[in-house]
């Protein structure tokens, strides 16, 4: 991991802004490494997973990048005194990405319709990119000749970043079965961004998501997918996060208390030895 991090519930998220991320990506395309890099942008959902399974965690715990996606955590270092600089969500970095270079993207995920008309938005907005393909797995599991023909596909396709949007955690657990497969400087999990850039899924208005209610928008526009999430994960995940963080600003308060009974501790200790040396010294 090349960044600084916070952790929260097991997860460790990168100390990073949006211009940061953007920059990370930028130098990770023009120098290349041996494997593909590795980028997570997930908030309270992705953490909350990461906390109940142990496998997912050593997975979004090794990518080189760990976005902030939602205003949970930010909030949430804040209140431990280890503040993180803003949140960073998925869309916003794909969007910048996009608009601001002129590399090669390729999709993976969502569905067929959703795919067409994020390219053709895309597209509009960013006509010096390069879109260099997107491909709508099939709602199963592919055989192995299946996958090995769409890694060939990506990889014949030479993208600089490959955006895998199959949601938390099934994107991360894609990417990280086939980093050793792809030939991609970078590649992303950005869950819903390609439904919310393309229009398919209307996306909260900024001031909605940096007051923290872009969760109650989404469940407004997608109820059934995604109440249980926010009504019972939700909680959850809120009451381990603020006991953990009550643990931390308590060992905080008690650490410099613990160092000054230390440095006393040691004080007294070396008085009790002058004393004995010279007691000894007299009964001699």
């Amino acid at each position: 991991m090349s960044t600084d991090r916070v952790t929260i519930l097991g997860a460790q998220v990168s100390r990073v802004t949006l211009v940061q991320a953007l920059a990370k990506l930028e130098n990770w395309i023009q120098r290349p490494s041996d494997r593909c890099r590795f980028i997570v942008a997930t908030g309270f959902h992705g953490i909350w997973v990461a906390h109940q399974d142990r496998a997912f965690r050593d997975i979004v715990n090794s990518s080189d990048l760990f976005c902030p996606d939602g205003i949970a955590p930010v909030w949430l270092s804040r209140l431990r005194g280890d503040p993180l600089p803003e949140r960073v969500p998925g869309p916003d970095l794909m969007r910048a990405f996009i608009k601001s270079t002129c590399h090669r993207s390729y999709f993976y995920g969502d569905t067929e319709a959703t795919l067409e008309a994020l390219q053709h938005r895309l597209a509009a907005e960013s006509p010096e990119h390069n879109f260099v393909g997107a491909y709508s797995p099939p709602f199963r599991p592919l055989t192995a000749a299946e996958d090995e023909s769409v890694v060939r596909m990506i990889n014949d396709a030479k993208p600089d970043v490959l955006w895998v949007g199959l949601g938390v955690p099934k994107q991360e657990q894609w990417i990280h079965s086939h980093m050793l497969a792809l030939k991609v400087p970078v590649v992303a999990g950005v869950g819903a961004a390609f439904s919310l850039i393309s229009g398919t899924i209307r996306r909260a208005p900024r001031w909605v998501g940096n007051a923290g209610l872009e969760w109650l928008w989404r469940l407004g526009c997608e109820p059934g997918k995604l109440w249980r999430r926010d009504f019972l994960d939700g909680p959850r995940f809120i009451y381990h996060a603020l006991k953990e963080t009550r643990e931390i600003r308590s060992a905080a308060r008690s650490s410099p208390y613990r160092l000054r009974q230390n440095k006393m501790i040691g004080i007294t200790t070396r008085v009790s030895a002058t004393n004995s040396e010279e007691s000894s010294q007299n009964a001699r």
